[in-house]
């Protein structure tokens, strides 16, 4: 497990087995999935000023990063 904060694991916990299931069968979520640890680990590293960005670029991964994560829970919840 990663030590970024917001990994998927750690947001939905009861839906870990659910998340790898899916992502070896619904392309859809394996893409929104990739995606998600994409742009939260570019949040991350944002914050933490390893590469620091613009305070609105930042504005705006987040936005992104808490889109992803509202379709992913709609897919979970689903």
């Amino acid at each position: 497990m990663s030590h970024t904060p917001h990994e998927l694991a750690e947001e939905f916990p009861d839906s870990v087995e659910r998340m790898h299931e899916l992502k070896q069968s619904d392309a859809h979520f394996a893409k929104l999935f990739d995606e998600y640890h994409e742009i939260n680990r570019a949040v991350h590293r944002a914050e933490t000023n390893v590469e620091p960005v613009e305070e609105l670029a930042e504005v705006e991964m987040r936005k992104k990063r808490g889109l992803l994560k509202d379709q992913i829970w709609g897919i979970l919840s689903a």
